[in-house]
């Protein structure tokens, strides 16, 4: 029976947990919601286990299709274990169509389609609030070299690609996601953290008359209300679609 050993790490989202093996970790996925950089707080019950099953169930399909994740499986409802991995501190965002802070930041109107997807690349670090690096302050700061950031660039089109298909079929539209990698025992790059409406920005496409309703953590950012049958919505969505699916096999 696997046992939780000790805590190595606790961030605003998960706890990190050493396990019996040393090459891999428990995942747990606390309830607690934050929103810029944990300036906004809040804790709402069951959102851990909707992260923790989202995120098995996208890592579940991602594997399928080629993708290295640390993803090894899920150790309980809002538990999973995965891979231990070295984090590269950047946190990679993809953005399918205009919308948050790119919009404020730049004369980009919200809702413009981005055709190709924009990947900006942002410092892991919650004390300079995540600043834009440029591949020049990348190199200067000797995050991560050349081939390796180019092969995390093409892991990230091949994602959005599959992803953008995946919540298409559920009917979300992908706006935006923000992804984290790092290397593993092997030194291989592989996906890590989470894929979950807490990193993704999904707009439901069964809304009409141009009206966005978001599925996401904009609920909460943006005090919308409904955090948690949003989420809920999500996962009955994907539960439905996958068992489809196996229904046609």
């Amino acid at each position: 029976m696997q046992r939780k050993i000790g805590l190595i790490y606790e961030g605003k989202a998960k706890k990190i947990h050493a396990h019996e093996d040393l090459d891999k970790v428990i995942i747990e996925f606390k309830d607690d919601a934050t929103a810029f950089n944990a300036k906004k707080k809040a804790k709402f019950d069951g959102k851990g286990e909707l992260n923790c099953q989202i995120s098995s169930k996208i890592f579940e399909f991602l594997v399928e299709n080629d993708i290295p994740t640390h993803y090894l499986g899920l150790k309980n409802k809002n538990s999973m274990i995965a891979q231990k991995i070295k984090i590269i501190p950047i946190e990679v965002v993809l953005r399918n169509i205009a919308y948050g802070s790119l919009c404020k930041q730049t004369t980009i109107k919200p809702g413009t389609v981005l055709n190709p997807p924009l990947i900006d690349i942002y410092l892991k670090n919650d004390s300079l609030d995540d600043p834009l690096l440029t591949k020049e302050r990348i190199n200067l700061l000797k995050i991560i070299n050349k081939k390796d950031l180019e092969t995390i660039s093409d892991m990230t089109l091949k994602i959005n690609k599959l992803l953008k298909t995946f919540f298409y079929n559920i009917k979300l539209n992908l706006v935006d996601f923000k992804l984290e990698f790092g290397y593993n025992s092997e030194e291989r790059i592989v996906l890590g953290d989470e894929i979950s409406p807490d990193n993704c920005r999904l707009w439901d496409l069964n809304q009409k008359n141009g009206i966005i309703v978001s599925l996401d953590k904009d609920r909460f950012r943006n005090d919308l209300g409904g955090f948690i049958d949003a989420y809920t919505e999500i996962n009955n969505r994907i539960d439905i679609f996958i068992n489809s699916k196996q229904n046609k096999c």
